[in-house]
C-alpha cells in the first residue's frame, strides 16, 4: 500500500483527501480509523467517503462534524503498516516470564530489548516463491507465529486464524549486509502485533553461479514470545517445508504455549519458594566485572565497602563486543572441564565469577553474584523439547569465592548449584525476587547475564536432504540481544568449532569493558595449561594479574591465546555470518539538509525524503540511484522527532521557491505531515506527501515520487 496525502486547495484548512494506490483491504482501513477515533474519545466526529477509481486505486476524502485537525500522517502511517493477520480465534493465559518481558520491553520503547537475532549463509539455488510458501505453511501450523499480546492491564495472548509470514528480500547491490542487520534491528518487533519473526534474505535466486556470493539470510524476532530454542526448531521444520514443496505436512502444534502456561498454573510453589529464598545471594556480593575508579563514590575511602560498583544505565545506547576462542583453544577447554566433572558452560561461569571477585580487590572470601540462563526444558512437561515459545529464563547464580579454595573446587561449586536450580527452572526470576526481597533484606542493583547457547538435538539434520538439492547452509549464529541486565555474556559454537563469546552492555560501560574481555580470553586459554587439582583461585588471579593485559586491545588479547576481542559500536557484532557494525541515524534536534543527487535543470523543484527511526541511510541510497526525475533529491539528515525541526532545516528550499513533494517508508507520515501543515500556516503551498510500506521496493518509491513531482510541478 502507498498512500499519497494532498492538502487540497487553499485556504488548506479542509481536511486532506488520501490516495490509496495498491490492494486496499477495507478490514484493515477501518480498524485504522477506529484507533485514530479512539485516541481522541472527547475529540471531533470524524466522517469518511471512499471512491474506488479502477483497479488498486482509491480516493479517501475526509470531513468533520466538529472543528479540529485530522492527523493525515498518522493514518498514512497505519495504512501503510497494517498488521498481517486474520481474526482472532482463542485467548490463553501469559507465563509470568513472558509477562516479565513484556513489561521490560513496554518499559523501554525503542531500545530494541529483547529482540535477538539468529543469520546464517545459504549456498546455492534458492526459489524464492518455495521460500516464502514454506515459511507461510509454518505460520499456518504454528500457533504461537500467529499470536500477540493484547492491550489489557493484564496482557493476555491472543492467538490468530491467519498471519502473513513476512518475508522481505534484498538485492546483493543492498549496501552491506552490516547495515541491513543493523536496519532490522532497529527496526525492533512490536510483540503486541501477531508475527514474533521476521526473515529478511539478502540476494538468492533459482540460478546462482559459482562465482555468486552466498545468499544472507536474518530472522528475527522477540523473546516475550519465542527464544533461541525456538527460532532453531522453526529453522528446522522451515527446512522440512522447503524441501516437500513449501508444504509443511501435519496439522497444528499440540502441546502449544497454552498447555505449557496450564501446566505452570498447576505446579507447587512451595518447595521452589523455600529453594530460591535460601539460595538468594545477600544484598552486598559481588555482581561487576568494573573496578572501582576514582570517580566512584566511597572508592577512595578505605573503610568503604569494597563491593564493586552498581551499573548505571544512561540510555544512551547500547554497545556489543565479539570475542571468540579457536576451535583448539575450545577443544581444550571442554576436555579439560569435563576431567573436573564441569563443561564449557560450568567454566565460562567460573572465570565470570573469578572477574566478579577480582574486581573487588579484596583478599577474603567474598560472594559474588550473576544470573544464568537455562532452556527452561528440563522440566517433567511432555514434548517441551519440541516446543517453540518462551521458556529460556534467567536465574540467578551466588557462589562465596575463596581465594584459598582450589579452582576445580569452584567448578564444582558451580555445577552442584546449577543441578539443584535445574528442579526449578520454570520459575521466573521476577516471582523469585517477590520471594527474596523485603524490607529488611532488599534487592542489590542489577548484575549482569551469563546465557550459554542451548539448541535441541539434531537441529541440522536435513543437511544431507538439503545437499541432494544443490543447496549447502551455514552455521546459524545468534547475534546477541539486549537484555534487561546492563551487561550480557552470550557464548555459543560456530561453525568452525570455536566458542564465540558477545557481550551486550550499555555504552557507559565501555572504557573499561575491552579489559574484562581480554582477562576472560585469557583465563579460558590459560585454565587448561596452568589449572590442575590443588591450583587456588589466588595463584590464578596472581598470574592473571602478571600477564599485565592491555585493557584496549581490540584485534589480540597479546598473552599468546590468540583470542579475538572486537569492539562494535551501537548494536554491532563482528566476525561471522550476520556479524554487524555501525551507527544509527541520530535523532532530535534539527535536521540538516543531504544532497543525494542534483537537480538537472533550474527551477525543476525538489523531492524531499523524510527518514524515519526504523530506516537504514542505504535505503534512500538506492532510492537515489532509481530516481529518474529532473528534480534535485534530498533528505533530512536525521528523523525529526518534530515537525518544527524538519519544517526549519526546508526553509531554505522552501523559500527559494518552486515545487517541493515530500516522501518516505512508513514511520515518517506524523513528521511528514506536521512540516506541511507548518508551510501552509507560514503562507506557502504545502507539498504533496507520498508514503510508502516497508516492503515496497527503492525502485517502486521512485516512480512514485516521479510521478507525484510532475504532478506537483
Amino acid at each position: 500500500m502507498t498512500v499519497v496525502v494532498d492538502p487540497g486547495e487553499p485556504p488548506y484548512d479542509a481536511p486532506p483527501f488520501l490516495e490509496l494506490r495498491g490492494p486496499l483491504d477495507t478490514r484493515s482501513l477501518e480498524a485504522a480509523l477506529d484507533r485514530l477515533a479512539a485516541r481522541r474519545p472527547d475529540g471531533p466526529a470524524w466522517q469518511h467517503r471512499l471512491r474506488p477509481h479502477g483497479p488498486g486505486l482509491h480516493t479517501l476524502r475526509l470531513t468533520m462534524g466538529a472543528p479540529g485537525e485530522f492527523p493525515a500522517g498518522l493514518l498514512a502511517d497505519l495504512l501503510t503498516d497494517p498488521p498481517l493477520t486474520g481474526r482472532c480465534v482463542r485467548t490463553a493465559g501469559a507465563s509470568p516470564l513472558q509477562l516479565e518481558l513484556l513489561a521490560d520491553a513496554d518499559a523501554h520503547p525503542g531500545t530494541g530489548r529483547h529482540v535477538e537475532q539468529l543469520a546464517w549463509d545459504w549456498h546455492g539455488p534458492l526459489d524464492p516463491e518455495r521460500f516464502t510458501a514454506a515459511w507461510q505453511s509454518l505460520f499456518d501450523r504454528e500457533s504461537v507465529l500467529r499470536s500477540a499480546f493484547d492491550d489489557g492491564p493484564e496482557p493476555r495472548i491472543v492467538v490468530h486464524d491467519r498471519v502473513r509470514a513476512e518475508v522481505v528480500r534484498l538485492p546483493h547491490s543492498t549496501e552491506d549486509w552490516a547495515s541491513v542487520v543493523e536496519y532490522d534491528r532497529r527496526r525492533g518487533l512490536d510483540p503486541r502485533r501477531p508475527g514474533p519473526l521476521r526473515v529478511t534474505v539478502l540476494g538468492g535466486g533459482p540460478l546462482v553461479s559459482v562465482t555468486a556470493p552466498p545468499t544472507r539470510v536474518l530472522l528475527t524476532y522477540h523473546h516475550a514470545l519465542l527464544d533461541d530454542w525456538s527460532a532453531r526448531l522453526l529453522l528446522r521444520e522451515f527446512y522440512r517445508a522447503y524441501l516437500a514443496d513449501g508444504l509443511l505436512p501435519g496439522g497444528e502444534r499440540r502441546p502449544d504455549m497454552d498447555d505449557y502456561t496450564q501446566w505452570l498454573a498447576r505446579q507447587d510453589v512451595g518447595p521452589a519458594r523455600e529453594f530460591w529464598t535460601d539460595a538468594a545471594p545477600p544484598p552486598d556480593a559481588a555482581h561487576s566485572p568494573l573496578p572501582h575508579t576514582p570517580d566512584t563514590p566511597g572508592a577512595s575511602d578505605p573503610s568503604a565497602s569494597t563491593s564493586a560498583p552498581a551499573f548505571h544505565g544512561t540510555g544512551t545506547g547500547t554497545g556489543r563486543t565479539r570475542l571468540r576462542l579457536t576451535a583448539a583453544q575450545t577443544a581444550r577447554l571442554g576436555a579439560w572441564a569435563a576431567g573436573w566433572g564441569s563443561t564449557e558452560s560450568g567454566a565460562l561461569q567460573a572465570v565470570w565469577a573469578l572477574l566478579l571477585y577480582r574486581a573487588t580487590g579484596s583478599a577474603d572470601p567474598r560472594p559474588v553474584r550473576f544470573s544464568v540462563t537455562v532452556s527452561g526444558r528440563g522440566i517433567p512437561f511432555d514434548s517441551v523439547e519440541r516446543l517453540p515459545g518462551s521458556l529460556r529464563n534467567p536465574l540467578p547464580m551466588s557462589v562465596v569465592v575463596d581465594p584459598r579454595s582450589s579452582v576445580p573446587a569452584l567448578l564444582a561449586l558451580l555445577r552442584d548449584r546449577a543441578l539443584d536450580m535445574a528442579a526449578y527452572e520454570w520459575v521466573s526470576a521476577g516471582r523469585i525476587r517477590g520471594w527474596t526481597e523485603s524490607p529488611d533484606r532488599p534487592a542489590g542493583p542489577e548484575g549482569s547475564l551469563v546465557a550459554f547457547d542451548g539448541r535441541p538435538r539434531n537441529a541440522d539434520g536435513l543437511a544431507p536432504e538439503l545437499a541432494a538439492r544443490g543447496i549447502r547452509v551455514g552455521h546459524p549464529e545468534t547475534l546477541g540481544a539486549h537484555t534487561a541486565f546492563p551487561l550480557t555474556l552470550a557464548a555459543h559454537h560456530d561453525e568452525a568449532g570455536g566458542l564465540v563469546m558477545t557481550v551486550t552492555y550499555d555504552r557507559t560501560q565501555l572504557a573499561g569493558i575491552g579489559g574484562v574481555l581480554a582477562h576472560a580470553a585469557y583465563l579460558l586459554d590459560e585454565l587448561p595449561r596452568i589449572a590442575g587439582e590443588f591450583t587456588t583461585v589466588a595463584e590464578v588471579l596472581e598470574l592473571l594479574s602478571a600477564a599485565d593485559l592491555d585493557a584496549g586491545a581490540s584485534t589480540d588479547t597479546g598473552t599468546g591465546t590468540g583470542a579475538e576481542v572486537c569492539p562494535a559500536t551501537d548494536g554491532g557484532a563482528e566476525s561471522g555470518a550476520g556479524d554487524s557494525t555501525g551507527t544509527g541515524a541520530g535523532a532530535g534536534g534539527a535536521s540538516a539538509i543531504i544532497t543525494l543527487r542534483p537537480s538537472r535543470k533550474p527551477g525543476v523543484g525538489t523531492v524531499c525524503l523524510v527518514p524515519a527511526h526504523s530506516t537504514p541511510r542505504f535505503r534512500h541510497d538506492l532510492l537515489a540511484r532509481s530516481y529518474r526525475g529532473p528534480e534535485s533529491l534530498v533528505l533530512l539528515g536525521t528523523p525529526p522527532d518534530d515537525a518544527r525541526a524538519g519544517y526549519d532545516a526546508l526553509r531554505p528550499l522552501i523559500d527559494a521557491g518552486g515545487p517541493l513533494v515530500l516522501g518516505g517508508f512508513t514511520g515518517c507520515g506524523v513528521a511528514a505531515y506536521g512540516i506541511t501543515r507548518l508551510i501552509a500556516e507560514n503562507g506557502g503551498r504545502p507539498p504533496l506527501i507520498v508514503l510508502t510500506g516497508t516492503a515496497t521496493s527503492a525502485a517502486d518509491l521512485a516512480r512514485l515520487l516521479e510521478s507525484a513531482a510532475e504532478r506537483a510541478g
